[in-house]
């Protein structure tokens, strides 16, 4: 389902080949049954905006999923209502139950379960681009690597509570009568939102950067350096004009940076050139091409840059300005 506003009808069936049909179009899985299906049945809907995915299903047997040859990189996000979701990822086997939700990246884990002798569940997969920003919007940086999610969200943490209020919430509005399919405006921002509280709630690998960039203010000069560059992001500056322009050494405003944003100031200048250039491709008025954008903003090297904006993004310039056509 890659189109805007795709609609899969609810299906059902007793044959479990057309199921896995059904799966491979809807949410980009292949399921394999644990056991021999005997007497079994199934049924399952879905929905999609091209940025997300929702799907119902419903199954008597027990299933590994994992994700197609040609999935995207999506957040994949399983609500059990009966039975249980499981995930299986490297050494880890986490396994959720009705009242929790399981989280994970499709690219990243080995298989997604589904079981019980009933099975029922709701799911939703978010463009894994929609993460990859919010991490950016936390941490003034790209997300390199696996984020490692927990994978099993409870009641148990202080935001668990939040957060399946916020799940259930999307959930609900994505059904056929929930309202969200009509709002595309009311989709984003609580997308938004859902990726913004999942970056700073869910446990993952980066929590200590986090909570030292959440109570620590940066100091003058790294703030006036971040002043400067936003002011001549389109000009070719240095970090050697940066340090002048406040009159620091450059060894000086290396070392605020590193300490107080995690990374060095040329990282810095670059990502704050990096969001300048998804402006562009996302601006549906901008009509020059993504190679005349990427120069505009400083990158010289096609390939090179496509390959460190997805690292950041999830998706290629190219693939992000098509974004507009949709």
């Amino acid at each position: 389902m890659n189109n805007s506003a795709d609609v899969t009808p609810p299906c059902a069936g007793a044959n479990a080949q057309s199921m896995f049909d059904t799966l491979a179009e809807v949410a980009r899985l292949e399921a394999t049954p644990v056991n021999t299906l005997t007497g079994f049945s199934w049924t399952a809907d879905g929905w999609s905006n091209g940025t997300m995915t929702s799907a119902r299903f419903e199954c008597n047997g027990e299933l590994k999923c994992r994700p197609t040859s040609d999935a995207p990189a999506w957040l994949a996000v399983y609500v059990p209502r009966h039975g249980i979701c499981g995930i299986g990822r490297r050494d880890i086997q986490a396994i959720a139950s009705p009242g929790q939700i399981l989280v994970g990246h499709n690219h990243e884990v080995d298989h997604f379960l589904v079981g019980g002798a009933f099975h029922r569940s709701e799911k939703f997969f978010l463009d894994w681009s929609v993460i990859s920003k919010a991490f950016v919007d936390f941490f003034d940086a790209p997300l390199t690597g696996s984020l490692d999610l927990a994978p099993v969200v409870d009641d148990l943490s202080h935001t668990g509570p939040l957060f399946k209020n916020l799940t259930e919430t999307l959930i609900c509005g994505m059904r056929e009568d929930g309202g969200l399919r009509q709002s595309p405006l009311a989709m984003a921002s609580l997308t938004e939102a859902f990726a913004h509280l999942l970056v700073g709630s869910v446990r993952h690998r980066y929590p200590g950067r986090f909570d030292q960039q959440r109570i620590t203010p940066a100091p003058w000069h790294v703030r006036r350096a971040i002043d400067f560059m936003q002011e001549n992001i389109s000009t070719p500056i240095t970090i050697s004009t940066v340090a002048q322009s406040i009159n620091v050494s450059v060894r000086a405003l290396e070392n605020g940076f590193r300490n107080f944003k995690g990374e060095t100031p040329a990282n810095y200048l670059r990502m704050l050139r990096v969001q300048a250039v998804r402006q562009d491709l996302l601006d549906a008025s901008n009509r020059q091409s993504v190679k005349t954008i990427c120069l505009k903003w400083g990158f010289f090297h096609p390939g090179r840059f496509s390959a460190f904006y997805k690292s950041v993004y999830g998706e290629t310039p190219r693939q992000t300005k098509m974004r507009q056509t949709r």
